[in-house]
């Protein structure tokens, strides 16, 4: 696993890596060590594209007044690498986002996205799929047929980063009296038992950094996909300020397409 600390998370973002048995995987001869694969986290119910949150917006829809984020579309969604059971032991479509200069990316990037025909993309996320589509490598995916108005989908991104919060604001305590000589006012109290255990359990909701990790809203409703000016607008709030980058993909929902 030390082999992880060479690689750059945007790379991996949406990845875990997993050690295998080789003999386990197909088309590996037996007797061999066992190997490191890179693997996406679970099974989506498609393939998914990337944005970049522009801001929000209100929209009026039948008389009531609508919260709604626009997500942009930059350069990229570009299919850069197909995984199959076959060559790798499952199903998956990595999309690359963000169009930047050659010289950002470190050579074994710059040579993935070159051998896959496809420019220098900053982002790099494989969405595991049952089935695969029918994706060439190097085209870009189709924002008109994935996504439509009115279809759920699921929103990921990096939350806003609080810094360093108390337990007040980063886990809703409630507060002590702020008069009559109170010495607990937004103190946070006992943090154990006495004598025995004699110790802080682990978990223990106490103060600390706040936001900045990944969050993810499920079911939004899209309110409107506009090709032309390469834009899609979801129903409420997603993670992150305008300018953050965040994966849209469909929702799960039971007896649909799960």
């Amino acid at each position: 696993m030390m082999q992880t600390t060479a690689l750059r998370t945007s790379s991996l973002h949406g990845q875990k890596l997993v050690a295998t048995n080789a003999a386990q995987r197909p088309g590996v001869v037996a007797g061999r060590q066992s190997a490191l694969r890179v693997e996406c986290r679970s099974i989506e119910a498609g393939v998914g594209i990337y944005g970049t949150k522009a801001g929000m917006t209100t929209l009026y829809r039948n008389g009531l007044a609508v919260p709604a984020t626009i997500i942009a579309l930059e350069e990229g969604n570009v299919v850069t690498q197909i995984k199959t059971e076959e060559t790798d032991g499952y199903n998956a479509i990595q999309v690359g986002y963000q169009e930047v200069k050659e010289t950002k990316l470190t050579k074994p990037e710059a040579g993935h996205c070159k051998k896959a025909g496809a420019p220098a993309l900053r982002h790099l996320r494989e969405f595991k799929l049952k089935e695969l589509p029918e994706y060439d490598l190097g085209s870009e995916l189709p924002i008109e047929e994935l996504f439509k108005e009115g279809e759920k989908v699921d929103v990921a991104g990096t939350s806003i980063g609080k810094g360093f919060q108390g337990g007040i604001k980063r886990w809703n305590f409630a507060r002590g009296n702020m008069t009559h000589g109170s010495k607990s006012k937004r103190e946070h109290g006992t943090i154990g038992p006495g004598t025995t255990p004699g110790r802080t359990f682990p978990g223990l909701k106490m103060p600390g950094h706040m936001g900045a990790q990944r969050v993810k809203v499920r079911k939004s409703e899209v309110l409107m996909v506009d090709v032309e000016k390469r834009a899609i607008v979801v129903k409420g709030s997603v993670p992150g300020k305008p300018g953050n980058v965040v994966e849209i993909t469909p929702s799960k929902i039971v007896g649909v397409n799960v």
